[in-house]
């Protein structure tokens, strides 16, 4: 009963506050976009001036240099954000609100979730101004259903704990980067090749597998509430997919 009296209210607060005010979600998807293409042109000029092979590589990869640039700040930053907000905020604490936890939200996380989007907008863009250079089709496949997720939990403010909880996996993405980096300037025998590879795997370790267990372990202690937002999806999502994934956690 309690889940039911307030799915209402939290309903009236997506459809008439958080889809009406767009000042935060838009702001943070300009911001992000920008703060993109700051990184990118900072690393072109950092990179020339301190690092001697730089100059000497093929276009291509110079843009792939800088484009890895972006993703690893991308990474750092919303790594940050998702560790605050499921482990350390009160926002999403069973014991400090009442109410259902997929609903919650708050300016700084729907900020935080915009800027992503900006970050997935630009690189997609480039993935696709360089195609096939930057990636193939898995990466706009990839960056497509990612954008669509986090662009809605951002409009919406539905489920955006766990859209934390997966952006988490972003952890692994610099050391990926750097691994590129090293290997672009041959370094693929250097020690710090090696253990970067180590630090990859530990990490890939923690936050693509036993974190997604804490997420599944999560979703199981609050099914109730995960089954309530999935029947408030819009009707162009497919909400037979969803409530078929939350069945998986039925007891």
């Amino acid at each position: 009963m309690g889940i039911k009296s307030y799915q209402n209210p939290a309903e009236l607060l997506v459809k008439e506050y958080l889809l009406a005010d767009s000042f935060i979600p838009y702001t943070s998807i300009i911001c992000g976009i920008c703060a993109c293409k700051m990184v990118y042109d900072l690393t072109q000029l950092f990179s020339s001036v301190y690092f001697k092979s730089y100059p000497s590589l093929p276009k291509i990869q110079r843009t792939e240099w800088s484009n890895r640039s972006i993703s690893t700040f991308h990474a750092m930053f919303i790594t940050a954000m998702s560790l605050y907000f499921v482990f350390w905020s009160n926002l999403y604490s069973d014991n400090q609100y009442a109410g259902m936890v997929t609903f919650r939200s708050s300016a700084l996380s729907t900020f935080s979730l915009g800027a992503s989007v900006g970050y997935f907008l630009a690189d997609l863009g480039m993935i696709i101004w360089f195609y096939p250079s930057l990636g193939g089709m898995e990466y706009v496949l990839h960056h497509l259903l990612s954008l669509a997720a986090v662009a809605y939990s951002m409009l919406t403010g539905e489920g955006q704990l766990y859209t934390f909880m997966v952006l988490i996996s972003e952890t692994t993405t610099p050391g990926i980067n750097l691994r590129w980096y090293l290997d672009t300037v041959g370094m693929k025998r250097s020690k710090a090749y090696l253990v970067n590879g180590v630090v990859i795997f530990v990490a890939w370790f923690v936050a693509r597998v036993l974190l997604f267990m804490y997420l599944f372990y999560h979703i199981y202690l609050h099914y109730d509430q995960v089954n309530c937002c999935c029947k408030t999806l819009p009707a162009v999502i497919p909400r037979r997919a969803c409530l078929l994934f939350t069945s998986l956690f039925a007891s």
